[in-house]
C-alpha cells in the first residue's frame, strides 16, 4: 500500500508540473517598424502596452526588426501587435512565416496604421479587416457608437464616446469581421463611408485571432483608461487560451 501511495504522489506531483509549464506568461511582440509616416505616438503605445502586460499576466517583447518574423521566433508569441506600421514592412519570405504563424494558432492585434501597412498584401488586408485609404488632415474630437455593448472590449465604453483621433476612411473590408464600434461622421468633417463606419472589429480567420482598432494616433490617448482597456481586451482575446502553436496547420509553403 505505501509502495502504491508513494508511486500516486509521484504521479500527482508529476502531472502537477507539467500543467504549471504549459500554463507559462503568454509573450506578445510589439512590431513597430515604419517605412513611411512615423506616428510620435508610438513610444507611448509601447510603454502603455508594457505596463499592461505587467499587470495583467503576460510577457512583452518590442521591436521594428522584420527578421523577427520568422518560425523560430514568431513561435514564442501567442500574439503578435502591429502597432502603427507603415509601408511594406516584411519581405516575401518573412510575409509566408507571418501567414504560417496566424495559421498554426497565432493571434494579431492591429493598431491604428496597420491597416496601412502592406497594402498590396491581399492576405494581410483580410487579416486586418480593411485597408486604410485616407484620413481627414488633422486630428479633431467626434463621436464613437459603441455598437457592441457586451464584448470585453467595448462593455466599459459609454453608448457615445466623445473621442479625439484621426478619422481613417477604409476601403475593402472584409464582411466577416465582427464590428465593435462605428465613427458617426455626422460629428467631424471628412468621413467618406456614411451612416455605417466601422472604426473597430474581431473576427477569427486562417486559422487564428484578429482584432484592430483604428484609434490610437495621439500620444495622450494611451494614456486614457477606457482606451488602454480597450487594447487590453483586444489583446485577451489574439492570445486566446494561450495554446501552443501547432504547424502542421499552416498552408502557405515555408520559404
Amino acid at each position: 500500500m505505501k509502495k502504491i501511495t508513494i508511486l500516486s504522489l509521484f504521479l500527482i506531483f508529476g502531472l502537477s508540473f507539467l500543467c504549471v509549464a504549459q500554463k507559462q506568461k503568454p509573450r506578445v511582440l510589439i512590431f513597430s517598424k515604419t517605412v513611411r509616416y512615423y506616428h510620435e505616438s508610438i513610444p507611448a503605445g509601447i510603454a502603455a502596452i508594457i505596463k499592461m502586460g505587467e499587470q495583467n499576466g503576460f510577457e512583452v517583447d518590442t521591436t521594428e526588426n522584420a527578421a523577427f518574423f520568422k518560425e523560430d521566433s514568431l513561435k514564442k508569441y501567442a500574439a503578435v501587435i502591429w502597432l502603427s506600421t507603415t509601408g511594406d514592412v516584411l519581405s516575401t519570405a518573412e510575409q509566408a512565416h507571418f501567414e504560417r504563424y496566424i495559421q498554426s494558432g497565432g493571434g494579431y492585434i492591429g493598431i491604428h496604421s496597420a491597416s496601412a501597412s502592406e497594402k498590396e498584401w491581399d492576405w494581410f488586408g483580410k487579416l486586418t479587416g480593411a485597408v486604410f485609404v485616407n484620413h481627414p488632415p488633422d486630428p479633431v474630437p467626434g463621436t464613437i457608437n459603441v455598437t457592441d455593448r457586451k464584448d470585453q472590449s467595448t462593455k466599459h465604453l459609454p453608448q457615445k464616446w466623445q473621442w479625439k483621433d484621426e478619422w481613417y476612411n477604409f476601403n475593402k473590408r472584409s464582411s466577416d469581421v465582427h464590428v465593435l464600434f462605428t465613427a458617426d461622421e455626422t460629428t467631424y468633417k471628412g468621413g467618406t463611408e456614411g451612416a455605417y463606419h466601422p472604426l473597430a472589429w474581431k473576427h477569427e480567420f486562417d486559422g487564428g485571432r484578429s482584432f484592430y482598432t483604428a484609434l490610437g494616433h495621439l500620444s495622450e490617448g494611451y494614456s486614457d483608461p477606457l482606451f488602454q482597456k480597450h487594447i487590453l481586451e483586444g489583446i485577451k482575446y489574439a492570445i486566446g487560451k494561450n495554446q501552443k502553436l501547432d504547424y502542421s496547420k499552416a498552408k502557405t509553403a515555408a520559404p
